[in-house]
């Protein structure tokens, strides 16, 4: 700019206000450039062959808010509807399988409509599950560990797999821990009088080598598990207990172990985006036992 331009830019002639430049509007934050924000926050790349993909929904819609969840149900998805929440961040399957592999649901009514709506509703889901699981250390494992009331048990502060606490027997342990998550369905294995005091804890369904192996460790009494398949780790610790080992079981749900985490997910992207509505909304338990019937 020559001098003189400047000087005619600064001139106000009287009667006339100085009118600064014009800001640029800003952009509205695309669903794929969050999700992008978001997976940085957890790891600097997802791993190879990786489920944290977008499930359904166009990555350039504009996010009017975002919901965090364990699983993106129908109940979960109406909410986020209601609460015009766009973006939806689930740590479990949509479709009803690892991959949301949706072949074999192609003509499936459940499947369809559960679509529509996603679709109706201008809804990008997309799944958080490799990548939050590689931060370290784990955010699921620790926020299950801070729902029991163990942190201060950790045998090391920095691995929420292992907790050592005040001996108590095994049923004690079990009531408690329903007390702390308020599950609706527990399956336990194992003697109940059983005096337990160190724990191994691997959330969700981390397959039978990851706990059994937590469960054999030296000092280990009890695992504490989301779920397992009845005829793996549920049957290995029935014999273990039948032959005079010291080895209990516990599978307290795949939602009550991985909920907390995911909770606590939506803590961390609040505060990426301090001017979005973030919220977390509850999957709940989708089992319930004769005692424990699900809330009208």
């Amino acid at each position: 700019m020559t001098e003189i331009s400047r000087l005619v830019a600064h001139i106000v002639l009287p009667g006339f206000l100085a009118i600064a430049p014009l800001a640029h509007a800003q952009e509205p934050l695309r669903a794929i450039d969050a999700i992008q924000k978001i997976q940085k926050r957890y790891a600097p790349a997802p791993p190879p062959d990786t489920v944290d993909t977008i499930k359904a929904g166009d990555p350039a819609t504009p996010v009017t808010g975002i919901t965090t969840t364990f699983l993106d149900t129908m109940d979960v998805l109406r909410e986020a509807a209601r609460r015009n929440e766009n973006l939806i961040i689930t740590h479990e399957p949509t479709f009803y399988n690892h991959r949301d592999d949706t072949a074999f649901f192609k003509d499936d009514p459940v499947y369809k409509e559960k679509l529509a709506f996603i679709e109706q509703h201008h809804m990008v889901v997309f799944r958080l599950h490799d990548e939050i699981h590689m931060a370290r250390p784990d955010p699921i494992g620790m926020a299950l560990v801070e729902a029991l009331g163990m942190t201060k048990n950790l045998d090391n502060p920095a691995d929420p797999s292992r907790v050592t606490i005040q001996p108590v027997s095994l049923r004690e342990l079990v009531q408690q821990i329903q007390t702390r998550l308020g599950t609706r369905t527990m399956r336990i294995v194992g003697d109940p009088e059983m005096r337990v005091q160190h724990i191994a804890l691997r959330p969700g369904a981390s397959g039978l080598q990851r706990q059994v192996s937590a469960l054999r460790q030296d000092g280990v009494d009890v695992l504490i598990a989301g779920e397992a398949s009845e005829w793996e780790t549920v049957e290995y610790t029935r014999d273990a207990s039948a032959q005079g080992r010291k080895k209990g079981l516990v599978l307290i749900g795949h939602e009550p172990s991985e909920e907390p985490g995911m909770e606590q997910a939506a803590k961390d992207i609040r505060a990426l985006f301090p001017t979005l509505k973030v919220d977390h909304i509850l999957a709940n338990q989708s089992m319930w036992s004769p005692d424990h019937p699900p809330a009208k």
